[in-house]
């Protein structure tokens, strides 16, 4: 059993190691060598895609990054996946969408929309994501 001193000792000690440990990984975190945000490829036309993202809600079916619905697959690396054409068509179409019997909304998005979502869609899937580059969304995993 600790005295009172010696447990006021190991929890002050504690406290400032674990603070010094916060702050150094801050520090590490904030540092510019490690932004892995690719915020220098922002351009108004990817403004305008992230714009039209919120503005359709797309969000509540679609996910990025692990952020959003589960109804609709995860979009975060779509282009790669599916083609800049066919992402535009789909966007595009008069006709709802409707892959194994879920019906995305017909959105028929201007030629300029439709790049404009593509753009944010591109620079959505140039973020480093340290890695973790699996589909986090079960729907948008390929069936194997």
């Amino acid at each position: 059993m600790l005295s009172k001193s010696q447990a006021r000792a190991f929890f002050l000690g504690g406290t400032v190691v674990t603070f010094l440990i916060f702050i150094g990984l801050t520090i590490y975190s904030l540092a510019p060598g490690n932004d892995q945000t690719n915020h220098e490829l922002i351009t108004d036309q990817v403004i305008k895609g992230k714009h039209l993202w919120e503005t359709n809600n797309c969000m509540g079916c679609h996910s990025i990054l692990g952020e959003g619905g589960y109804y609709a697959p995860e979009l975060t690396k779509v282009v790669e996946r599916r083609g800049a054409p066919l992402i535009k068509a789909i966007l595009q179409s008069p006709v709802p969408w409707a892959p194994n019997g879920r019906k995305m909304v017909a959105y028929e998005m201007t030629d300029e929309e439709a790049e404009a979502m593509v753009a944010y869609f591109n620079w959505i899937g140039g973020i480093d994501l340290n890695g973790f580059e699996r589909i986090v969304s079960p729907l948008a995993k390929d069936k194997k």
